[in-house]
């Protein structure tokens, strides 16, 4: 799975307006919304925010990844957001995060579901592109970001 062919800039958010974990998972499921990408934007935001009351999705090292799974998306789609000031997520390592990878796929897809949930994490093992990440200030720089890293 290649997250740069997914992640376009009109879903990428820098910097993120809200300032908690409810108002930034909304700002970017609006984005989706924007893109023409959602069949319905409340169940999206609801089966993100249901997730959410499960555990955190705030993996740690400044990084959440909410995501759902609902009938209001026909494929997976990606919404980033990057943090101007660090936010409370309930992280598992008790820190805020600044980057915020918001993913919803179909109810019947749970293999790309997966695929992208660990192709995600395996990038944001590395510190340095998350610093990078961190210190984008545009969203076509998030994209050049994600493709290059691909692309080592």
């Amino acid at each position: 799975m290649i997250l740069s062919q997914i992640l376009q800039p009109s879903l990428v958010k820098v910097p993120l307006a809200g300032k908690d974990k409810q108002s930034v998972i909304t700002e970017l499921v609006d984005l989706l919304d924007a893109g023409k990408l959602l069949l319905d934007k409340g169940i999206a935001l609801q089966a993100v925010l249901n997730r959410e009351q499960v555990r955190s999705t705030g993996i740690g090292s400044g990084i959440a990844i909410p995501h759902g799974k609902c009938n209001a998306v026909k494929e997976l789609v990606i919404a980033l957001g990057i943090a101007a000031q660090p936010i409370d997520f309930d992280s598992v390592d008790n820190k805020p995060v600044s980057i915020v990878i918001l993913l919803l796929s179909p109810l019947d897809q749970t293999g790309p579901h997966i695929q992208a949930l660990a192709r995600i994490s395996r990038l944001m093992l590395d510190e340095a592109f998350r610093n990078k990440l961190q210190k984008a200030s545009s969203a076509n720089e998030v994209c050049e970001l994600f493709a290059n890293k691909e692309n080592e």
